[in-house]
């Protein structure tokens, strides 16, 4: 299977899951909890990704939480400062970004995807922006990819590039799975 073939089926999977409203981020909630101040990035979720909001909240009153901003193709993410009620406006390909604010480097971040594997593999939207970002962040520090998805977006057999960064943990709204 290509990719484009994965991310087809995972779409699909993905919508039926969204549609029939299964997903919570009370796990996600969970986990950083354990992880209070550290600075993390979760991201504004678009179309039928699973939502984040409430858990990045949670995060809010204890530490730095940024959003992704697509600066250019090709290039990795950049994460503006993120708080409940900013102002926020489109940005690339329709992600909601902060309209003003400081930059900030997490050392944790929420990673939305189309596809997981209990490997800890992602298949994401094809441009490679967070495993870009993942691999510049990690040459700096530890950093932990978090992906958060519905459980129908698992996917036994992912095909997959040498460039592909791995998750550290998945949450879905049945749980935590560590790879």
């Amino acid at each position: 299977m290509d990719k484009s073939d994965a991310r087809a089926a995972a779409f699909a999977r993905r919508k039926l899951a969204h549609e029939t409203g299964q997903g919570t981020a009370g796990y996600l909630s969970e986990v950083l909890a354990g992880y209070r101040g550290v600075p993390l990035a979760g991201y504004m979720a678009m179309r039928t990704e699973i939502d984040p909001t409430a858990a990045m909240e949670e995060a809010a009153a204890h530490g730095p939480v940024g959003v992704p901003v697509i600066m250019d193709a090709g290039q990795p993410l950049r994460f503006r400062i993120w708080e409940p009620g900013c102002a926020m406006i489109p940005g690339e390909f329709g992600a909601q970004i902060p309209a003003e604010g400081a930059w900030m480097e997490p050392e944790i971040l929420i990673v939305p995807l189309v596809a997981f594997d209990r490997r800890g593999s992602r298949l994401g939207y094809g441009g490679g922006f967070y495993d870009r970002t993942l691999e510049g962040l990690r040459a700096k520090r530890p950093t932990m990819a978090i992906g958060f998805a519905y459980t129908a977006q698992e996917d036994e057999s992912l095909p997959l590039e040498p460039t592909d960064q791995p998750l550290d943990l998945i949450v879905t709204e049945n749980g935590v799975l560590t790879p």
